[in-house]
């Protein structure tokens, strides 16, 4: 009795470890901004105030498909954008909420706007305003097209 105890536990934490979800970038739209002063820098930024059905993802292991864009390759940064460069988030069309800091272990080998599925653990984040509020850590990417 007490090992098919053990066996079922082990069987549900890692089903639950290795499980992930597919979300789509409508799952990360319940998230409004507000201005919030930052003395470190003494400016207000954007500071967001994420909705219940996003609070839900935080910490979970997703997976969600985009454009694979080049922050800074030699840092290691890259980022997943629901659009293409010309009108990703940083070029004035959509949120923050349309955009996905990527953090992977290695240089990563893919061209700007190539169409990939990121899978990796998400964390909400509001008050670091060095990262994105959305960020994938341990990700693993697929070429989709």
């Amino acid at each position: 009795m007490k090992n098919s105890v053990i066996i079922i536990f082990f069987l549900l934490s890692t089903s639950f470890c290795f499980s992930q979800k597919s979300i789509t970038w409508d799952d990360l739209a319940g998230v409004e901004f507000k201005k919030k002063y930052f003395p470190e820098y003494d400016d207000y930024f954007m500071y967001p105030v994420f909705g219940e059905t996003v609070i839900k993802l935080d910490g979970a292991r997703i997976s969600i498909t985009g454009y694979f864009l080049h922050i800074s390759p030699k840092d290691k940064l890259y980022m997943l954008s629901k659009a293409p460069m010309a009108s990703c988030f940083f070029c004035g069309v959509g949120g923050p909420e349309t955009a996905i800091e990527l953090q992977f272990e290695a240089r990563q080998e893919l061209k700007t706007d190539d169409i990939v599925s990121v899978t990796g653990r998400l964390k909400l984040n509001a008050d670091d305003v060095d990262h994105f509020n959305y960020i994938l850590t341990d990700c693993e990417v697929k070429l989709v097209k």
